[in-house]
């Protein structure tokens, strides 16, 4: 099985020379936990968790650590997945450091695949490994700074409210290919089983030139909580099937709660 990373529902990005517009991210509150439930018709595939860990000295450089876990619903058929991501990006949440992603499929197989990104060589190195043996080391010479998935994921909770376009170098499925967001700043309101009111949120949408796991590519949308926060609230992606939902169901970020709509 050809390991494809997947981008969450995840979600989420940074352009060449793009900077950051806020001197400090109040995005990252580490100990934040939040889960999502990913459906299709009504019919839950499975879950995804994100955890915020800590600011932390990693190889020279303090980074923003941060992992997410994958895991389809027990007795789903065509689908059997179990994944772990693990990503170290800079605190100002606009690039990654590193990428480390290990994924269980149908065969109890378990594939791990890693970027380690060189910025002062301009080269970013991809590494597979099957059951822990390396069957592929590839140096890939790239002059830009790049993001993976979980990285996007915090990239577009940072920048959702800027109202611009951006084109997004990010590493995924063994390459390096394009994400294309839009921040539109347009204001909305959603609504979810798991919140009793309707949430105030930023739309937002984009197109994955990837392809991820199970199929996941081409338009996506998301609306994030309209607040400093910027937690997302709901997503929609395509996949093999069609267009899956995914919905927040948990959160733990100290006293916050989801911004309530007018």
């Amino acid at each position: 099985m050809r390991f494809k990373f997947y981008a969450i529902a995840c979600i989420v990005f940074l352009s060449a020379g793009f900077t950051n517009l806020y001197s400090q991210s109040k995005v990252i509150y580490p100990g934040e936990v939040i889960e999502y439930d990913v459906s299709f018709f009504g019919v839950k595939l499975g879950s995804i968790i994100i955890k915020s860990e800590q600011i932390i000295d990693f190889k020279g450089n303090k980074v923003f650590k941060a992992k997410a876990e994958m895991k389809s619903k027990s007795g789903i058929p065509f689908v059997s997945l179990h994944a772990f991501f693990d990503s170290w990006m800079n605190p100002k949440l606009t690039y990654s450091y590193e990428f480390t992603g290990s994924i269980k499929g149908d065969e109890n197989i378990w594939e791990k695949e890693s970027f380690y990104m060189d910025y002062p060589k301009n080269l970013i190195t991809y590494e597979k490994k099957v059951n822990e043996t390396v069957t592929e080391n590839k140096p890939m010479p790239f002059d830009k700074k790049v993001v993976d998935g979980c990285t996007l994921f915090f990239f577009a909770r940072e920048f959702t409210d800027i109202k611009k376009s951006v084109k997004v170098p990010t590493v995924i499925g063994g390459g390096i290919s394009y994400t294309y967001l839009n921040f539109h700043g347009n204001k909305s309101k959603v609504t979810i089983p798991s919140i009793s009111y309707p949430v105030k949120t930023l739309f937002f949408d984009g197109k994955a030139e990837w392809e991820g796991i199970y199929g996941l590519k081409g338009y996506f949308k998301g609306w994030f909580s309209d607040d400093e926060a910027r937690v997302p609230i709901k997503a929609q992606m395509n996949v093999y099937v069609g267009n899956i939902n995914i919905e927040l169901v948990k959160w733990s970020r100290g006293s916050w709660q989801p911004p309530k709509a007018d």
